[in-house]
């Protein structure tokens, strides 16, 4: 029957060039022409009467029902849907009446899906088992977002829970297991993951874990068809939780910061910073092997600690709200471990996003000019060696130059909410230190700028930023933790700046000041040069007479000395009157003959009246 491809591909193919009120409306049209086929005429004011239910010998004999029930089902979700994404931009959020409203839609549509799963069930039906389970995926989504809409959480996650367990089983039997997949990634795994965080789970455990966990195994039917299909499927996830992380008997108990060891009392905390140790450690191992990656797979690896340390902020912060409420002072010692447990995790967080930003930017940082090359195909072993990769286009290499400089914005952004951490802006030698980090990233940046106005050709402007990132980090060399006193030296990037990366950076800008400062130097005798040729072609004042002089006589300039043999530009007007008085060799005797032989013709024409001469241009007489 193909039940979830049906669902998928029209609010694929509906929100392509829509939203869900586009496709509330195209389900009504569609559920129109499904009734018609199926002959189900509508009564005058058939709302108000009750409709027969599908039976499951209408589904043997036609799939069309099938149909039917999905297509209701749908549009009260859809109707649903466009109503909460009409008030999502309300300042007080969904209240009242129309989470009301969206709650009886989702159910609605949860009851026509159970309808279609109870139908599918009878095996009058002529339903297969994964007909079956693919109706009862189905159902355990619409429902999970109907008590998703009721903020019933552990009831939600249940839901989502079967719906993803059965979609993963049926995704490794059929075809197309694409469709399945993205419907997991999309729209099950994010809801499984804020409703687990709403029941307080730490985000370190895995989705597939805390799906396991809230797959109702009471259910012995459905529990037997998806171990038919994969025995595996429902066991996995423990063991691997347990390989990867520590447990709460594993977790440590104490956290050291700044030379300053504090005991963590709460569970929660101590939980997540030993997923945060975990983490690190692999994280080095994985860097460490020898793989040519991209920059962008080196930022994905950051993904699992950087998760782990926003698990262990948000412990700390809930367990000082907590404290707070039971109203602790702030002086009381678990109170002040809590805030340097507090000052260490966010410090840690903000360290590796940065880290993360540092891989992006590319090799030491972002210092040398790479741009990246033009993806071509790959050569195969029977073809010529590739050839030459081409140069990126002027257009391509400022967008990247642009994305490098929003990663050094990013950078600094993180630096400055550092600063703003308790404790950090009393410790001085600490604070010393992200002042040489920030001059560090801010003198990247100035480079990056300076490379953008090389490439449009502003060399001047290009000179003055490179001579200001120079300042920079002449400023921030001597500041930077020497190589014996890096505690990182040859480990992930974070927030700490090796000396050896700052020495780089400094070598750089130097060689690059000179080098513009030359490429500066000449262009500026090109333009004396250019402007000294202008002079030399300029007319003298006597030749532009008729032109009004806008920038002032030049008394030095007033004729050619000395002078040259030139056209003289002539009139036709000179010509015209010059005519009457130039006597052609042959002229005038030519036409004494050619009178007389005109009197003794004896066609001659009886003396009349003397015809007027010729007139030539402008009114001058002509012979």
């Amino acid at each position: 029957m193909d039940m979830t491809n049906f669902v998928v591909q029209g609010r694929d193919k509906a929100l392509l060039y829509g939203d869900y009120s586009t496709y509330h409306g195209l389900l009504s049209k569609r559920l129109l022409n499904c009734r018609k086929k199926l002959g189900l005429a509508t009564k005058n004011r058939g709302k108000f009467h009750p409709k027969s239910k599908v039976t499951p010998d209408e589904v043997a004999q036609n799939h069309g029902y099938v149909q039917l029930l999905l297509l209701t089902s749908e549009r009260a979700w859809a109707q649903a849907m466009s109503i909460k994404s009409a008030h999502s931009t309300d300042q007080k959020g969904i209240t009242g009446r129309t989470r009301s409203h969206i709650v009886s839609r989702l159910t609605k549509a949860a009851r026509n899906a159970d309808d279609l799963v109870d139908v599918l069930s009878e095996s009058d039906s002529g339903a297969s088992s994964a007909d079956l389970l693919e109706a009862k995926a189905y159902a355990a989504l619409i429902r999970g977002s109907m008590l998703f809409e009721k903020q019933s959480w552990e009831h939600s996650l249940r839901s989502y829970a079967t719906a993803r367990i059965v979609y993963s089983a049926l995704a490794t039997t059929t075809k197309g297991g694409d469709i399945f997949k993205d419907l997991l990634s999309e729209t099950i795994d994010p809801s499984i993951r804020y409703s687990a965080y709403q029941l307080n789970t730490p985000r370190t455990v895995p989705i597939p874990v805390i799906a396991k966990r809230a797959f109702p195994h009471s259910d012995t039917a459905l529990v037997q068809e998806i171990n038919q299909i994969d025995a595996n499927l429902l066991k996995q996830g423990e063991t691997d939780l347990k390989k990867e992380s520590p447990g709460a008997e594993d977790a440590p108990k104490t956290l050291t910061w700044r030379s300053r060891e504090v005991t963590i009392e709460d569970a929660q905390i101590a939980v997540a910073w030993g997923f945060v140790l975990a983490s690190k450690e692999r994280l080095a191992t994985t860097l460490a092997e020898p793989k040519d990656r991209s920059p962008s797979d080196l930022s994905a690896a950051y993904d699992e600690i950087l998760s782990a340390t926003q698990d262990a902020v948000d412990a700390t912060k809930q367990a000082i709200d907590e404290m707070r409420a039971e109203g602790i002072e702030r002086g009381d010692p678990r109170m002040q471990s809590l805030q340097v447990t507090r000052t260490a995790v966010n410090f840690e967080m903000i360290s590796w996003r940065i880290g993360r930003n540092r891989v992006l930017t590319g090799s030491n940082d972002g210092a040398a000019e790479e741009y990246g090359p033009v993806r071509r195909r790959r050569a195969r072993a029977s073809e010529e060696p590739a050839k030459q990769k081409k140069e990126l286009p002027a257009g391509k290499k400022l967008g990247k130059l642009k994305e490098k400089v929003a990663l050094y914005a990013g950078i600094l952004q993180s630096i400055e909410a550092i600063k703003e951490l308790p404790g950090v802006a009393n410790d001085q030698e600490l604070a010393s230190q992200i002042d040489s980090f920030v001059k560090y990233f801010e003198a990247l940046k100035a480079l990056s700028v300076a490379r953008s106005h090389a490439i449009i050709g502003k060399c001047a402007n290009a000179l003055g930023l490179i001579h200001h990132a120079f300042g920079l980090s002449s400023e921030s060399l001597p500041k930077v933790p020497k190589p014996e006193e890096a505690s990182t030296k040859g480990g992930p990037l974070s927030l700490t700046v090796e000396s050896e990366a700052v020495q780089f950076l400094h070598k750089l800008l130097d060689g690059e000041r000179q080098r513009y400062r030359a490429i500066v130097y000449i262009d500026e005798l090109r333009t004396d040069k250019k402007e000294d040729a202008e002079d030399d072609v300029k007319r003298p004042l006597v030749e532009t007479l008729q032109d009004y002089p806008i920038n002032g006589v030049e008394l030095a300039n007033i004729v050619e000395y000395p002078p040259k043999m030139a056209l003289i530009p002539m009139k036709p007007i000179f010509l015209d009157v010059a005519w009457n008085y130039i006597e052609y060799p042959g002229k005038a005797a030519a036409e004494r003959e050619a009178a007389p032989a005109k009197e003794g013709s004896k066609d001659a024409v009886a003396p009349g009246p003397q015809q007027p001469a010729k007139r030539g241009w402008f009114g001058f007489g002509r012979s």
